[in-house]
């Protein structure tokens, strides 16, 4: 759990302060008038902040396991961080302001 929630940070960084934009899904294969329309500073503040707000709860739903001794609560705070956080970043990412 812990290796996941430093990717996601690493990812976040990389695509954010990294400008390693062809990491976006989809970015990559547009053709440049699609891209030219595409505010990808702001796509990419989206990622930054869904990758590393993911990585926080991972890493707090680690740490309150290891405190109450509890192994369930690490999983189920890391699927919720997944769960809510894709979508979160998919349709963020897709909104008229990004475009």
């Amino acid at each position: 759990m812990i290796f996941t929630a430093i990717l996601f940070f690493v990812l976040g960084a990389l695509v954010k302060y990294g400008k390693m934009y062809f990491l976006i899904a989809g970015y990559n294969t547009m053709s440049s008038n699609e891209k030219d329309r595409v505010n990808v500073e702001a796509v990419a503040d989206v990622f930054r902040n869904a990758m590393f707000g993911m990585a926080l709860v991972i890493l707090t739903g680690y740490m309150v396991s290891k405190f109450t001794g509890d192994p369930s609560i690490q999983q189920t705070v890391f699927f919720a961080a997944i769960f809510i956080g894709m979508p979160y970043l998919i349709i963020a990412s897709n909104l008229k302001k990004n475009k």
